[in-house]
């Protein structure tokens, strides 16, 4: 028996050699093992090694008994403080390989950022706050839009990370309105409302009955009918709110018929249209420069900033905060100046 079982131990002793090292890559997945892995390993070697040992002393006939008990006691031992080092050694594997890992500054960066704008000068400087942004290894995905409303929507459902094409007012009024919880975390670019005309050079001269096309969305809507009162032309109920409607206007001497359609059509309506308001974002790309061919345009010190927005909760995040800075950057700003000549200018 003694002779069979020493026979087991040393075969069991040269397959241990041929058993793959901790450290080395498997052959099949070329991977090294990981530390849960690596535990398992010296479970099984351990387990083994019991087993011989307890059929050794077990059926040891040749032993007397009392060496025979004092075995069996030192065995015990040796064997609980096995199992108690295996199970704490399982138990740290384990653990260690299901806890969740909070994300690094840097893992953050390496993530590609997805930004939402509408098409035209949104979209033109964000692709340049993305090669700048690049330098520092933040990696911006530019996503184009050609409405108002689906970027907010695509922030909000977690599709985009952050969006750029809206004025304070507009988000304002989509968090209190739709209910959806975003958040501005800094000032872009102011781009100047316009008023076009294709018929008329001089908004005195515009005729009783005229049609004058807004935009459709509340606060652009706002914006227009504040432009056309800046005009003389209309009387707004509350004055200079940002909320105003067309059910707003108390007085409207030429009976002027508003017509309301989206923002990013209007500037095709100039030839079915008297006066049309017309967002700058969606004026350049028509050709239009707010500076030169409009016949009145709103005031830099208008409200209407563009704002670079987040859902609530992501205002502290570095590396947004990080893209928030690049686009406020002397680079960025040279080129809003010298692309835009003025038609929009920075505000930061």
């Amino acid at each position: 028996m003694i002779g069979n079982i020493k026979t087991t131990y040393l075969l069991h002793q040269e397959q241990s050699r041929d058993w793959p090292d901790d450290t080395a890559a498997t052959p099949l997945t070329g991977k090294v093992p990981s530390p849960t892995v690596n535990v398992y390993r010296q479970m099984n070697r351990i387990a083994i090694q019991a087993v011989i040992c307890v059929t050794a002393f077990s059926f040891g006939r040749r032993w007397e008994r009392k060496d025979m008990i004092s075995m069996k006691s030192k065995v015990r031992t040796i064997l609980t403080g096995a199992l108690v080092a295996v199970t704490c050694l399982a138990a740290v594997g384990c653990g260690s390989s299901s806890a969740p890992k909070e994300k690094s500054a840097s893992e953050t960066s390496k993530k590609e950022i997805k930004v939402g704008v509408t098409a035209g000068p949104h979209a033109e400087i964000m692709d340049e706050v993305a090669k700048e942004a690049a330098k520092q290894g933040i990696h911006i995905k530019v996503v184009e839009f050609n409405d108002f409303v689906q970027p907010d929507k695509a922030l909000s459902d977690k599709d985009l990370d952050l969006n750029s094409y809206q004025h304070q007012p507009y988000l304002d009024n989509m968090v209190k309105k739709q209910g959806m919880k975003l958040k501005s975390i800094g000032k872009t670019i102011l781009m100047p409302m316009a008023v076009y005309s294709r018929k008329i050079k001089d908004l005195k001269n515009v005729p009783d009955g005229a049609k004058v096309t807004i935009p459709n969305d509340p606060s652009n809507g706002a914006r227009a009918l504040l432009l056309i009162q800046q005009a003389g032309l209309i009387k707004l109920k509350n004055g200079n709110s940002i909320e105003a409607s067309v059910a707003d206007i108390v007085e409207n001497p030429k009976n002027l018929q508003f017509v309301e359609i989206d923002a990013a059509q209007i500037p095709r309506s100039l030839d079915d249209t008297d006066v049309a308001c017309v967002n700058t974002n969606y004026a350049i790309p028509a050709g239009l420069n707010p500076q030169k061919d409009s016949i009145l345009v709103e005031s830099k010190e208008s409200p209407y900033a563009c704002v670079l927005a987040v859902r609530d909760g992501d205002e502290n995040n570095e590396t947004y905060k990080k893209i928030l800075a690049v686009y406020q950057s002397d680079p960025i700003r040279k080129f809003v100046e010298e692309h835009y000549k003025g038609s929009i200018v920075p505000a930061f």
